[in-house]
């Protein structure tokens, strides 16, 4: 017994010894851990990925399922086939080391998300129920050797986000609703053998491909028209039926013609065999100036912003560490994206209203409508097809013969001036460009007989404001997570137009009635790039903001001045809205409580008074460290001084810090206060905070 004793003394401290050795090898990456615990919590958290945690956990020193790593690093997420159902969630861009994402054959839907592991090789998301369009972040996975999102629901045009993936061989578009022409950035997919594009809406000509490497190439069941080019004829496997293709052989270019240009034989990306260079093409020079409205730029950091009192935004010091530091240089090449730029400048000239000509500078993506079509789709615009109206006039349900329900904001032509007339078409050519997950889609519009209307997608579940102030089904209180997601929501989108577009595109009236949500509660901010069609004049006050003075901030309301600080302001407004129930002006109130922004700011940073400033629908149930930083977040929105308000991406990461140091658990089905259905990123507080 004795001998047994000393044998188990021994082997205790050296079990420990090898568990504490296995933990310090196996640790995998702290910021990798994060990002799939948000992954698996928006897949609602399937029993089935064996090892997959909520919190906590080594993904690679305990096998999570699917999961493959190289040292401390997750280099291979391999989850096809597995009945997944939820979404992508938003810190995908976090897996800096990843270069396998495989999550084919399951039921994930709703958006790709706009920012993707930068550094991926191969990435399939066939087969699933995806919407939207591809995001402009995969422009700059310059490794990219593999693309396949065929067989889902993707729309729009396929966006010009091609030029710098010249190590792209496969790529599969095809069972999609993709629509437009082929970008010209398709030219410089200089290694691209297997290219897949049937089954979607596409028109145009297939000239773009001509001199590209293809083994494979099936355009079937789309509308491209014009002649094939005979240099595709060559490929191994050509597919083109169940298009408008013109019969009989091309005609020859015409006369004094240049070539197309080829990409030099000394280009970095060249590899493969001596054909492939000699096929390898490259779009001219002359696309240049249509990348000066959306190119990719460098965020400017304003590190060392601080509150008036002096503090730090948000409570963050500037010591980094040094390995945070350096993946948060090397995400850089994610978070610094622009929207896509201009497709190929093209000169036409359109009749305006006088007689004159007007020169539109780059051709409009969104589809032009007929006055007939959209009057049969809305009953002549009669009174049951009526949803709201806004500054410029009315919006209207329309039904289309297809099945799909849009909205059509109808301009009321006194809104307008001749002037402004004339510079509708390149406000629909700019608003159709600006694609995120949080802003509503401007899918097309028209321009007969004098009228301007704008055909939106159509969001179903109403507007914030309605939501927070209108409910009288107590029922339907949005809870706090529900608050926190749609906060983080438009915040994403303000941050697109603020910092990701270029020039910066600024709302000018941001509020809660422009904020719409889905069936889960996503937000999308409605009117963006609506301000370009109103000049700052007396008239826009007396119109476009005269809904908006709860809103606007007080430099704007001095001096008529607005600019994205401006929209910070509002936005921290709406943030009030949500911690609060209360309108920004409310007339029915005592005096000094009227005003939301004078009444709530003083108490912002008062526990016992924010605890009693809170929306009593929530019925106490919400973490109270959670509130106190959403209420710090608003105080910083808010301050009176526009140069110490934060630039829109502090207020995200802010807004995503929130959410990740909440303790993220499973809650019973009765714990959740909700909307009655389950969000995608169904977030549960740990309510002791």
């Amino acid at each position: 017994m004795a001998a047994i004793r000393v044998a188990s003394s021994l082997f205790l401290p050296i079990a420990l010894i090898f568990a504490a050795l296995h933990l310090a090898l196996a640790n995998t990456d702290a910021t990798d851990v994060q990002a799939l615990q948000v992954l698996y919590n928006a897949l609602n958290s399937p029993s089935w990925l064996t090892g997959w945690k909520i919190g906590g956990g080594d993904p690679c020193g305990e096998s999570w399922k699917g999961i493959t790593c190289e040292g401390s690093a997750i280099v291979s997420i391999e989850l096809s086939g597995l009945g997944l159902n939820g979404t992508l969630g938003y810190l995908l861009s976090d897996l800096m080391s990843l270069r396998q994402l495989d999550l084919s054959d399951n039921k994930i839907h709703d958006t790709v998300p706009y920012q993707l592991p930068p550094n991926l090789t191969s990435l399939n998301l066939a087969s699933n129920n995806l919407s939207g369009n591809l995001p402009y972040s995969i422009s700059a996975m310059t490794s990219l050797n593999y693309l396949n999102v065929s067989h889902n629901a993707l729309s729009l045009s396929i966006g010009d986000i091609f030029a710098d993936l010249a190590d792209l061989s496969t790529l599969d578009l095809s069972f999609n609703d993709f629509s437009g022409d082929l970008p010209p950035s398709c030219g410089s997919l200089s290694n691209l053998s297997s290219l897949f594009l049937q089954n979607n809406q596409l028109t145009g000509s297939l000239s773009v491909l001509v001199g590209l490497p293809l083994d494979t190439l099936n355009v079937a069941n789309n509308n491209f028209t014009g002649w094939i080019p005979h240099e595709l004829s060559s490929i191994r496997t050509f597919i083109s039926n169940g298009n408008s293709f013109d019969n009989g052989p091309a005609p020859p270019p015409p006369p004094h013609t240049a070539p197309p240009p080829r990409r030099s034989p000394n280009s970095r990306h060249q590899s493969g065999s001596g054909s492939h260079k000699a096929h390898a093409s490259e779009t001219g020079n002359e696309d240049a100036d249509s990348h000066k409205v959306f190119i990719r730029k460098q965020k400017k950091k304003e590190k060392g912003v601080r509150t008036s009192n002096g503090t730090p935004p948000f409570g963050t010091n500037n010591v980094t560490p040094p390995m945070q530091e350096q993946r948060l240089k090397s995400a850089a090449v994610v978070t610094d994206l622009k929207p896509p730029p201009a497709e190929k400048v093209i000169a036409e000239r359109v009749p305006s209203k006088n007689g004159s000509a007007k020169r539109i500078k780059s051709p409009i993506t969104a589809t032009s409508y007929t006055i007939a079509t959209l009057q049969s789709a809305t009953n002549s615009f009669s009174q049951e097809y009526f949803v709201g109206e806004g500054s410029l006039g009315r919006v209207y349900r329309a039904e289309f013969p297809n099945g799909k329900i849009m909205a059509i904001k109808k301009i009321d032509n006194a809104a307008l001036s001749l002037q402004e007339e004339d510079n509708f078409l390149e406000a629909v050519s700019n608003m159709s460009r600006l694609r995120h997950p949080n802003i509503v889609t401007l899918a097309g519009y028209s321009a007969e007989h004098g009228q301007r209307l704008l055909v939106y997608e159509y969001i179903g579940n109403g507007n914030l404001h309605d939501m927070l102030h209108f409910s009288e089904d107590s029922g339907k209180a949005l809870s706090w997570n529900a608050r926190v997601r749609i906060a983080l929501g438009t915040a994403r989108a303000l941050e697109y137009l603020h910092e990701v577009c270029l020039p910066s595109v600024v709302h000018r009236n941001f509020k809660s009635a422009n904020i719409l949500l889905d069936e889960e509660l996503n937000p999308h901010l409605s009117d963006c790039g609506l301000a370009a069609l109103t000049p700052n004049t007396e008239r826009q006050v007396s119109t476009q903001m005269v809904g908006s003075f709860g809103y606007s901030a007080p430099e704007f309301a001095l001096s008529g001045i607005y600019t994205v600080k401006s929209d910070v302001y509002s936005f921290g407004v709406v943030m009030l809205e949500l911690l609060t129930g209360r309108k920004p002006l409310d007339s029915s109130r005592a005096r000094s409580e009227q005003s939301l922004v004078r009444w709530a700011t003083p108490q912002l940073h008062d526990i016992d008074a924010l605890a009693k400033m809170v929306d009593p629908t929530l019925n106490g149930m919400y973490p109270a460290k959670s509130l106190s930083r959403f209420a710090d977040i608003i105080a910083l929105c808010v301050q009176p001084e526009p140069e110490f308000r934060p630039p829109m991406s502090e207020v995200v990461q802010a807004l995503v810090r929130l959410v990740q140091r909440a303790s993220v658990v499973k809650r019973r089905p009765s714990d959740e206060a909700g909307f009655g259905h389950k969000t995608p990123d169904h977030e549960a507080y740990d309510m002791s905070f």
